[in-house]
């Protein structure tokens, strides 16, 4: 059970590798596939990265696209007021190599600008730790660090899901392929298997708790960094993407967003 359990979860998370080849037959509305999601300090609005482009949702919870583009947005964080991060295929309209490298706008999504390894890295993970950024790049399965967002070290090699990041310099926590736990030494790369739970996506809360969501959609929090968890609510299905801000806590299906003010224990879909 637990290999086919782990083949189904990496193949959720790697499938996503092929461009968009075609818009949703809505495309002013309808998100499509999503891989990410994000909060904008400078407004608190979120914004759901997707294989068909990046969108802003309003209060309402209706999506618009942000500046016509459909770039397959794979990896998204948020790292300031309209500060973000990403990664993954350009839009097919635009003349750019299949992987886009780490790109970075500085206006909340409407332009883009190359910062490392375009044509070469497609990267499924970017996660912020202090002045540090960890990178995992689908295309060579390898977990890299950089603190000046041009220069990479590698920290791991094999197939990862997710990876959460305390303070700089603290062993990360990792989902592998099979969503088993992972502790990597934040500086050395030494990996060491946690056991436990199942998991896909993490994320630590504003104090430093560990928060995660397994196959199913059921969000459980740890305070001993993994090696034990505590079930607290859950989403209508298999997650797609996780995130927490101070604004609340944020996942995602293949087509919906859902948000908890409440730690986790419930919640209401947002897109």
């Amino acid at each position: 059970m637990a290999i086919l359990i782990g083949v189904a979860l990496l193949t959720s998370a790697c499938a996503k590798d092929t461009p968009a080849t075609a818009p949703p037959a809505d495309d002013d509305t309808s998100v499509g596939h999503i891989h990410g999601l994000g909060v904008d300090p400078a407004d608190d609005s979120l914004y759901v990265a997707t294989h068909f482009g990046l969108f802003h949702v309003d209060e309402s919870g209706r999506p618009s696209r942000v500046a016509d583009r459909y770039q397959d947005t794979m990896a998204f964080t948020v790292v300031g007021p309209g500060h973000f991060l990403g990664s993954g295929h350009p839009d097919l309209r635009e003349d750019l190599p299949a992987h886009l490298g780490l790109i970075e706008s500085t206006d909340a999504g409407e332009t883009w600008t190359p910062l490392a390894l375009q044509g070469e890295a497609d990267f499924h993970i970017l996660e912020p730790a202090g002045d540090a950024l960890y990178a995992y790049d689908a295309t060579s399965g390898r977990l890299l660090r950089t603190e000046d967002r041009k220069s990479f070290d590698e920290m791991f090699r094999g197939p990862l899901i997710s990876v959460a990041a305390f303070d700089e310099g603290d062993p990360l926590i990792a989902t592998d392929g099979h969503g088993q736990l992972l502790s990597i030494d934040a500086i050395s790369g030494e990996t060491r298997e946690l056991g436990g739970s199942t998991m896909m996506y993490l994320d630590t809360t504003p104090d430093g708790t560990l928060a995660g969501i397994d196959p199913d959609g059921v969000v459980r929090v740890s305070t001993d960094t993994g090696r034990t968890w505590r079930e607290v609510g859950s989403i209508d299905g298999q997650p797609a993407a996780f995130t927490i801000s101070t604004q609340g806590w944020y996942a995602a299906t293949e087509t919906a967003a859902y948000r908890s003010t409440d730690d986790g224990d419930t919640w209401s879909r947002v897109l």
